[in-house]
């Protein structure tokens, strides 16, 4: 699948998270971690929906030129590209539904990615904060982005088999295009049995390397973000660019970072719709006799793990090198310009969804304590504001 954008904090966010909650706190009890997931999950919920067309066409456009019978000249029905995809979805697939398969296993992934991804990214941050021993509320960028980057590869761990699945279910069409058979939308279950026939348990992960590469991309956007502002935008403006301006440096910033990591979102694709394992595991078990038949010494075994080691480890990057020697340069960027418009409007959603679907979840949380009598008195509150106040002299 594509780069998945909605379902995390974007790195202004992850970088601004700790003004908002101050300020909340000056009419209100803080919302608690869950909450940030609930709503995160919500709007990921809704933005998914929004542009899974648009991420459908993506992923067919990147796995093509995999599923050629001959890898040296374009086979009868391929898109051309992101619009020819869509009118060639359109009229041969039946209409509208069409863009939508595998709607409902991508939706619940993001809501489960977005969930897990605030409750990592809330508990890595706290311990981090312990970890420095101060009073302080807030991190550095550095670690607020490397605190980011982690808890994206813890949830994706989770949900990169739900990924695969969504994957498959997303070009199972053009599979049964390529092997000459009637189309029929295979289930999930068929999925699973398909994965596990072919790669085994570890198939379900196929992709999941490459995902630890795309956890950088909120980081690359915020760096991007910040030299935009400080390029375009007036010193005095700079803390408050406007809600125009802050959208245009940030969608752009998305765009030109997704078209950098976009290589290992291809590769990411192809593993998972590949039928091949990540790792050979006959040729591994070929390499390790023959090499015991040898020498069969601890130096030997060592030679031999450490080969297999760093065999695992440069999948992608040798996924992405043999695309580059054998398709070109090109073949790495099928469907880019899918991506780029998939970070304009991806962006622009979610900051519409983000601050309304929050808005309702802090009125419902502040009415549920109100029901339980939790709510604070105007002297707690009032306290809470002056320690707001503190902490941001202590930032300063």
């Amino acid at each position: 699948m594509a780069t998945v954008y909605n379902s995390q904090l974007d790195a202004y966010s992850l970088y601004h998270k700790n003004k908002e909650n101050s300020s909340s706190s000056l009419n209100g009890p803080a919302l608690p971690a869950l909450g940030h997931a609930l709503a995160g999950s919500t709007g990921a919920a809704i933005s998914n929906l929004a542009i899974y067309p648009l991420d459908l066409v993506i992923t067919r456009l990147q796995v093509q030129r995999q599923l050629r019978k001959s890898s040296s000249f374009p086979e009868e029905g391929e898109y051309e590209g992101v619009l020819d995809a869509f009118s060639q979805i359109y009229n041969k697939e039946g209409g509208l539904s069409a863009f939508y398969t595998g709607v409902l296993q991508d939706t619940g992934k993001s809501i489960v990615d977005s969930f897990l991804f605030f409750l990592f990214y809330n508990y890595l941050r706290t311990n981090r904060l312990q970890k420095n021993g101060t009073n302080t509320t807030t991190l550095p960028v550095l670690d607020e982005l490397t605190v980011g980057a982690l808890a994206g590869a813890c949830s994706k761990f989770f949900t990169t088999p739900i990924s695969n699945i969504v994957t498959r279910k997303q070009t199972a069409s053009m599979l049964s295009a390529r092997n000459s058979y009637p189309f029929a939308e295979p289930s999930v279950s068929d999925i699973v049995k398909s994965i596990r026939a072919e790669k085994g348990i570890q198939g379900f992960w196929s992709g999941y390397s490459a995902s630890l590469i795309l956890t950088l991309n909120p980081s690359i956007t915020f760096f991007l973000y910040e030299f935009f502002k400080r390029s375009l935008v007036p010193r005095a403006q700079r803390d408050d660019p406007g809600a125009k301006i802050t959208f245009f440096m940030a969608a752009i910033s998305k765009s030109i970072a997704s078209t950098i990591t976009y290589p290992f979102s291809l590769a990411k694709a192809r593993a998972q719709t590949s039928s091949s394992p990540p790792v050979n595991v006959d040729s591994a078990q070929e390499l390790r006799e023959d090499v015991y038949g040898v020498s069969n010494t601890s130096d030997a075994k060592k030679a031999t793990s450490d080969a297999e080691k760093i065999a695992r480890k440069s999948t992608v990057f040798a996924t992405i090198l043999n695309i580059y020697r054998t398709e070109g340069a090109s073949a790495l960027y099928e469907g880019v310009f899918g991506e780029i418009l998939k970070g304009f409007f991806s962006h622009g959603i979610t900051m519409i969804v983000k601050e309304s679907v929050h808005k309702l979840i802090i009125q419902a949380y502040y009415m549920i304590l109100k029901a339980l009598n939790k709510y604070p008195s105007p002297a707690q509150l009032a306290d809470q504001a002056g320690q707001a106040v503190s902490e941001g002299y202590e930032v300063v």
